[in-house]
């Protein structure tokens, strides 16, 4: 509880009405000039925060004709909100009579404490930014990181979320992944099939190119288009076996289903014509020299 001096309480008692309606009258102005400013702020904020959504708005119908990543969109929607909400408060405070130089001063000190306690998450989310802008992958695409390999299901800000083949959800950090050598196997509509088989020195090499081909050209899979034909090389002369290559282009999702037929087929086929396949041996050629009898 305040308690009033006794002088004070004795000076009160002894104004006179003449002198407590003066005193009232000289406190007005700065009453009146408060009140002004009060409702300028009321104004100012009443405008600002209706420019600010008109302002979202059209920050959003721009991103998405730009068809930028929906985590990204509204990342920089938000941070633009927020930005735009500080330069109100500012203004409404500097017509308050507050120097903003010292709330600019508070904030940026804070500023600084949280990203040196938060730097890993920082690095992580800067590695986000990077990838939304850039877009090395999206969403649906197989990818193979040092870390792992899968089909990308998810792409924050924070971290990026992979499935694996067997089912496994693996989610890696941003800012290493942003950093890291990234293979995007599913960035293009075709790839290039390369089946590598080798045969005996003593089968028919004509033979088995003729097979391997037509089991390559015939497939429903594959891509007939110009600078893109099947065909069968020989790609090496191995220790023990001539090594024959296979190339021909197919649309991305049937890779692995041309890969596995050819790999099934082949074998048959090499089995019927009697092209031999070897398998990794080593021979021992050992010459007897007659002694000659004493």
């Amino acid at each position: 509880m305040h308690i009033v001096p006794v002088a004070d309480t004795e000076a009160l008692q002894n104004l006179q009405p003449d002198e407590v309606a003066a005193r009232m009258k000289s406190l007005l102005p700065g009453m009146a000039n408060f009140g002004v400013r009060l409702l300028l702020v009321a104004v100012i904020v009443l405008v600002g925060m209706k420019v600010i959504n008109s302002a979202k708005k059209f920050l959003d119908r721009t991103f998405e004709r730009m068809e930028m990543e929906v985590s990204l969109r509204k990342f920089l929607i938000a941070l633009a909100n927020a930005m735009m909400y500080l330069l109100l408060i500012l203004i409404a405070a500097e017509k308050l009579g507050f120097n903003p130089t010292s709330i600019i001063a508070v904030i940026g000190s804070a500023g600084v404490a949280v990203a040196l306690s938060l730097q890993e998450s920082l690095s992580n989310f800067a590695g986000g930014i990077v990838i939304l802008v850039m877009k090395p992958f999206v969403v649906g695409d197989y990818i193979v990181v040092p870390q792992s390999e899968g089909t990308v299901t998810s792409i924050g800000l924070i971290y990026t979320e992979l499935l694996t083949v067997d089912n496994k959800s693996v989610v890696i950090p941003n800012g290493g992944l942003a950093n890291s050598s990234i293979t995007n196997v599913t960035a293009e509509d075709s790839r290039r099939l390369d089946f590598s088989v080798g045969i005996s020195y003593d089968s028919d090499l004509k033979r088995a190119k003729e097979i391997l081909l037509q089991i390559a050209d015939t497939h429903p899979f594959a891509l007939h288009e110009e600078g893109r034909m099947p065909e069968v090389v020989v790609l090496e002369l191995g220790e023990s076996a001539v090594i024959l290559s296979c190339r021909v282009w197919v649309k991305t999702e049937n890779y692995w289903k041309l890969k596995f037929y050819l790999t099934e087929k082949v074998k048959c086929q090499y089995d019927e014509m009697g092209i031999v396949i070897p398998y990794r041996q080593v021979k021992v050629h050992i010459e007897e020299k007659e002694q000659e009898k004493a």
